[in-house]
């Protein structure tokens, strides 16, 4: 088989050849675009999910249905470390640019430059006893007319990201269109923004403002949001990303093959949806090693056996072990003892089923340390933080990442 001409794409973040088994979110998006385009209330939208299940790429899917259909659009990636100022000023900065040729008043659109440039500037505190901020937070965004006073500056996130999304929203009604504000690892947003952007949210609802924000994160984003504002629950609609069925997974195998003339017999592909457990990511990374190794159509199951290893091997240093590396040996003691207990064993003490993305219970784990819960809280918080586990229900955690308790298992202690 010709490596130039494999389709595959295991990249993060990279749109597959074929995005195959998403066809149900890319409607219902569709759906809430053209609600807003009619005038009609909408909610904002969170999606879902373990990594490797191809989030980023749904949401830059979605990206485009937006820009598709002209309306203003700007994407940031949440950062543990920072602000939201700074992000989101940069993200609808753009979303209005791309709006102003449209708009018949270009002091509205100065006004409100002048008021994003007022928002963006309070992202620059100074430090504790008047310490000038860091490089990195003295930024000034490229706008050239001089900065509002007294709208989206008063220091306050929750007060001055509620008035900046609002004159966005009314630019992008002005033009007869929407805005989209699009946020990828949304877990990692600090309380205080989260709680901002659930505030915004809120009144952009009650004002049937054209802007929405659709954001991506791990499972226990739900629970993030709602610590930070209990009506969260009703304010967006959730949908949670999984992993691929069978159908859709041989699909995205398929599908680009045939259009370079390459077929899969059937068992072939049963050994590859075995290997990958339908996650997006594996089923790229096993789909291209398989091609490299095929010598001819049609590909064969004994074409994957003997290709797994080098995806197994790719998966294990870019995959999990990068993440591997992250963690303390306290931290990775703890994830030790989850993956051992995801193993379940039958009466005559076999392993009857791995339920290695299952979530574990945090008593367990602890008996199984011979520790207290209290003394492995540390740990715990610590995983949870790096975006390693995460805890979709009280007294139990989960890893973020599909397989890893497999992957943990065949590591030196």
């Amino acid at each position: 088989m010709d490596p130039v001409r494999n389709p595959y794409a295991p990249g993060a973040g990279q749109r597959p050849p074929e995005l195959a088994g998403r066809g149900r979110e890319l409607d219902v998006f569709d759906i809430v675009l053209e609600r807003i385009a009619r005038g009609r209330p909408e909610r904002s939208l969170m999606l879902t999910g373990l990594r490797g299940v191809g989030k980023t790429v749904l949401l830059n899917t979605l990206r485009s249905q937006a820009i598709n259909r002209l309306w203003g659009t700007g994407k940031i990636e949440a950062r543990p470390d920072q602000s939201l100022r700074r992000p989101v000023a940069a993200a609808l900065h753009m979303a209005v640019r791309e709006l102003a040729p449209r708009h018949r008043a270009p002091d509205r659109i100065d006004s409100f430059l002048g008021v994003l440039k007022a928002f963006a500037q309070r992202s620059a505190p100074t430090g504790r006893g008047g310490a000038a901020p860091k490089l990195r937070d003295r930024w000034q965004p490229g706008i050239d007319v001089p900065a509002a006073s007294g709208r989206a500056d008063s220091g306050d996130i929750e007060i001055d990201l509620v008035e900046l999304l609002t004159d966005a929203a009314a630019i992008a009604s002005d033009v007869g269109t929407g805005i989209a504000v699009f946020i990828d690892e949304m877990q990692d947003l600090v309380p205080e923004d989260v709680s901002a952007l659930c505030a915004a949210c809120h009144e952009l609802s009650q004002l049937g403002a054209p802007l929405i924000v659709v954001g991506a994160g791990l499972p226990h984003l739900p629970a993030v949001l709602s610590a930070a504002k209990s009506y969260s629950e009703r304010l967006f609609r959730y949908q949670r990303i999984d992993r691929l069925d069978r159908i859709a997974a041989d699909q995205a195998l398929c599908a680009p093959a045939e259009r370079e003339e390459v077929e899969y017999e059937q068992k072939a592909l049963d050994l590859l949806y075995e290997k990958s457990g339908g996650y997006p990511y594996f089923v790229q990374a096993y789909g291209k090693a398989t091609w490299d190794h095929a010598p001819r159509s049609p590909i064969t199951a004994a074409d994957v056996r003997v290709a797994a290893p080098e995806a197994e091997a790719e998966l294990a240093v870019g995959f999990f072990g990068s993440r591997f590396e992250r963690a303390t040996p306290a931290e990775r003691e703890y994830m030790r003892a989850m993956a051992t207990l995801s193993l379940v064993e039958g009466e005559s003490g076999g392993v009857v089923r791995d339920d290695m993305d299952a979530a574990v219970p945090t008593a367990e784990i602890a008996r199984a340390l011979g520790r207290k819960p209290a003394s492995l809280s540390p740990a715990r918080d610590a995983l949870i933080k790096k975006g390693l586990i995460y805890s979709g229900e009280r007294g139990t955690v989960a890893f973020t990442v599909p397989h890893f308790g497999r992957y943990l298992r065949t590591q030196p202690a």
